[in-house]
């Protein structure tokens, strides 16, 4: 009996398998627990083989929201996010996600169907190119040209989208590959000479560093998304506090340093506040850890930490002095450059007088609202979110100024707490992307905090989170408007509010209900006090809409061609 079973179990290994099928047990293999996709004809093959898979299938319903899902996936869950879409319009329907995904270094594999190899390159129906169109907004791209191929091919995509600096990978899968069947292959080896990302710095240049913090006056370390992508958060609190260094946050950043920390500036950039941004102004040391230097963070780049040496700390050393020149570079990965740095135990800097003029710039200028009733105060509504789910939640956000107001005003005290589109600024981003965050955590209290002109690029989303009863909070902040677009349009286009409001809109309460999710408009700050109070508290999917003062902007502000100091809309 036991030598029928081993020639049985022998037959049964050596039997032929389709490329389909080695794409879903490669998946396996790399412990996917979640496929964002929407079938097509270049995807059947695979189709058929994911209905006996046991993973889990989300069917968003557009190839845009699928991606964006799998973006706030990866962010929350650190794993990569998954997608698959048809050939043609099912893969140029994910263009924009996966520039999002390049911008914000969010690791995805996506697969897209192509037509049968025998006819690629002759206009085919449902045809695109869409290696030449994904070139350069995917970390590496593949097209499958040989069956056997496939295990090698998968195993190194999730290599290269999770390893180094996160990106998305994209793997062209024309429809006869996967259909095809072949003899399995060995298991595959990864083999990538050429990709080689370094992960432990130089210790000469974490030396220098640890010299020029021990003799400067004014130092100020400046923390990006790189502090999540390397799971940091806990050394860079340990190097922080070691030598005493004060803090600040890019957007992206947000959540890899303790808010209520007394060593926490805030938020530098655009709609950063006063006591980060003239840190990054003044100071004499700037180190970097993990941040792009864009421009939204810079401003004008002549006025940006004139006075200061430059540390840069990042895995990409195509990004060190890319923007901003650089007298420290330090690649590898932050969480081994802070280990080391902590490691080395330096004497921490002289700079009481420094320290004490931050305090007093976080004292005299703090974010600041006017204090009415009615209508409901953006930032106020803001702090209620943060005070009624006790700073819990995980807070995603679509893009405009209710994303700057979240950043500002939900203080974020742990990693993987905050999902938003930072390089691209992809409206429509938010709900679907709640999605993705509430199936990475889905014990979680997850806000998706929305405008009520981004709601409207993505809403038929809603219609997943009602099928799934995803307990999704959606906060919309409405004020008839786009209102970014609006507020500068009043700052520098004279007041000509061309095309930037939206006077007539749907019932986003009667939508909701379409859908079989409730809903609740408010009005007032009372209103908001007593709904939220008893929304947060359940697990069922929920839909508010927040009539807010259309008039309020985002400040404090620095204007385009503006330095960090010449902030408009300071407390006064």
């Amino acid at each position: 009996m036991l030598q029928e079973a081993a020639f049985t179990e022998v037959k049964a290994e050596s039997s032929p398998v389709s490329g389909a099928d080695l794409l879903i047990e490669a998946l396996k293999k790399e412990n996917v627990e979640v496929i964002f996709g929407y079938p097509g004809g270049a995807v059947l093959p695979i189709y058929d083989s994911i209905y006996d898979c046991n993973i889990l299938h989300v069917l968003p319903r557009h190839e845009q929201g699928g991606i964006h899902a799998a973006e706030g996936y990866a962010r929350v869950s650190g794993k990569a996010g998954v997608v698959i879409a048809t050939s043609g319009p099912g893969a140029t329907n994910i263009v924009t996600g996966l520039a999002d995904a390049m911008m914000d270094s969010l690791p995805l594999v996506v697969f897209t169907g192509q037509v049968a190899t025998g006819v690629i390159g002759t206009d085919a129906f449902q045809e695109a190119d869409i290696l030449g169109i994904t070139t350069p907004i995917t970390k590496y791209n593949f097209q499958v040209r040989r069956i056997e191929d496939i295990p090698k091919i998968i195993k190194e995509a999730f290599h290269i989208a999770t390893t180094g600096r996160p990106g998305p990978v994209l793997i062209d899968f024309p429809k006869d590959i996967a259909a095809a069947k072949t003899a399995r292959p060995d298991e595959p080896e990864i083999s990538l000479p050429g990709y080689q990302p370094t992960i432990e710095p130089n210790y000469l240049q974490i030396r220098k560093l640890t010299e020029a913090i021990s003799s400067s006056k004014k130092p100020v370390i400046l923390a990006g998304a790189g502090i999540m992508h390397s799971n940091a958060a806990e050394e860079l609190k340990v190097f922080a506090e070691q030598q005493n260094l004060p803090v600040v946050h890019t957007l992206l950043g947000l959540g890899g340093f303790p808010a209520d920390h007394p060593l926490f500036l805030g938020m530098g950039g655009m709609h950063g506040c006063y006591a980060a941004n003239m840190a990054l102004y003044e100071c004499d040391l700037l180190i970097n850890i993990g941040a792009r230097f864009d421009d939204r963070l810079t401003g004008n780049l002549k006025h940006f930490a004139q006075k200061a040496a430059v540390a840069h700390i990042d895995i990409d050393p195509a990004e060190i002095g890319k923007n901003v020149t650089t007298s420290i570079p330090i690649v590898g990965d932050a969480k081994e450059a802070l280990k080391l740095l902590v490691k080395q135990g330096g004497k921490p800097p002289r700079h009481v007088e420094w320290m004490a003029k931050l305090d007093s710039w976080k004292l005299e200028y703090p974010y600041w609202h006017e204090d009415v009733e009615s209508p409901i105060k953006p930032q106020r509504l803001m702090q209620m979110l943060h005070e009624k789910s006790k700073g819990e939640a995980i807070v995603v956000t679509d893009v405009g100024q209710h994303q700057m107001w979240a950043a500002q005003h939900y203080s974020m005290s742990a990693p993987g707490r905050w999902v938003t589109s930072g390089g691209l600024g992809t409206m429509g981003f938010g709900v679907p992307a709640s999605i993705g965050a509430q199936l990475a955590e889905p014990d979680a209290c997850v806000i998706a905090v929305v405008g009520d002109a981004g709601f409207q690029m993505s809403a038929q989303e809603l219609s997943v989170i009602a099928e799934m009863n995803l307990p999704i909070k959606i906060a919309i902040f409405n004020n008839h408007s786009l209102g970014m677009v609006r507020q500068w349009q009043e700052i520098f286009y004279k007041e000509r509010y061309s095309h930037s409001r939206m006077p007539s809109q749907p019932s986003f309460i009667k939508l909701a209900e379409a859908y079989g999710i409730k809903g609740y408009e408010v009005h007032s700050e009372t209103e908001a006090g007593e709904v939220l109070e008893d929304v947060l508290n359940n697990r069922e999917p929920v839909l508010l809409d927040f009539r807010i003062d259309a008039s309020e902007n985002v400040y404090p502000m620095i204007a385009p061609g503006k330095g960090l100091h010449e902030m408009e809309g300071v407390k006064k």
